[in-house]
């Protein structure tokens, strides 16, 4: 197999070579033989979501997940009115940039707060706000389960069952789910999930990254660069294409380390490492 043909559905989310503008990024990704990009709010924003969109479809580039929107668990009505807000916003943003996939973290406990079952309905009922805006955009809200260690602060939804129970609720062209080895990893009952949410038309979005350990002092930019830690990432993805799915599978490391590089030295990096540690068959 080429490594152009092997690259055929690997995606580089925007963070994991942060350092690089879109310009620059589209331009890498154009010499690397790479065709899909996840991207974030803020630096398309900063650019124009428009000429973002255009930006990539010129580059021959098509844009498999834009992140983020959620931060639904807010008590304060005046909170919960804005975070809708902004989400119908990020909805608009993702429909103008051709992705059919908005990525959600939920949101974490209210100051104060305990109340982890209340936190989750709060969620159900901004889903069953945005869900229809969603749909009428060709959108898809994807629940990502965040690893149990983020539930106080970040996200109450930390497994993929907790997030497949709660885009059941909704049609799938409304809601799904993120499948994020760096989150999920740990979970003996994934496998089973991932069936269930590819069966369910759920699975919207693959994302990958590596545990490292010892954890660094900032856990949320500790992700691994593929292949250094603990994560059977050819395993993961072996499940999720036994289950079915046939879209993209998006690389999306934070890590200071790899910021700090050039970041088309990364990127190359960073395919050869999805080439060796996720496509090819063990030898």
């Amino acid at each position: 197999m080429s490594s152009t043909a092997g690259l055929a559905r690997f995606s580089v989310n925007q963070q994991t070579v942060k350092q690089l503008p879109l310009p620059e990024l589209a331009d890498a990704c154009g010499k690397l033989g790479i065709s899909h990009v996840g991207l974030w709010r803020e630096p398309v924003q900063e650019y124009g979501p428009e000429a973002a969109a255009r930006l990539m479809r010129d580059a021959g580039l098509s844009v498999t997940s834009l992140c983020r929107g959620g931060f639904f668990t807010a008590l304060d009505p005046v909170e919960r009115s804005r975070a809708l807000h902004d989400n119908r916003a990020a909805i608009d943003e993702a429909a103008t940039l051709g992705t059919s996939t908005l990525v959600l973290v939920s949101g974490g406990l209210p100051e104060g707060s305990r109340d982890l079952a209340g936190a989750r309905e709060r969620i159900a009922d901004a889903l069953a706000e945005l869900g229809p805006y969603a749909g009428e955009r060709g959108v898809q809200l994807a629940i990502e389960p965040l690893h149990p260690m983020f539930a106080s602060d970040r996200c109450v939804v930390s497994t993929l069952g907790q997030a497949l129970d709660l885009a059941e609720r909704f049609p799938a062209e409304q809601v799904g789910v993120v499948v994020d080895t760096y989150h999920v990893w740990w979970d003996d009952r994934a496998p089973a999930q991932i069936e269930r949410a590819a069966a369910g038309g759920r699975l919207a979005s693959f994302q990958l990254a590596d545990w490292i350990t010892p954890l660094p002092e900032g856990v949320l930019l500790g992700r691994g660069q593929l292949g250094d830690g603990a994560v059977d990432l050819r395993g993961f993805r072996e499940l999720v294409d036994a289950a079915g799915y046939e879209g993209p599978i998006e690389v999306e490391i934070f890590n200071p380390g790899l910021w700090a590089r050039d970041g088309v030295e990364v990127l190359a990096e960073t395919a050869e490492r999805y080439l060796r540690h996720v496509v090819a068959e063990k030898r």
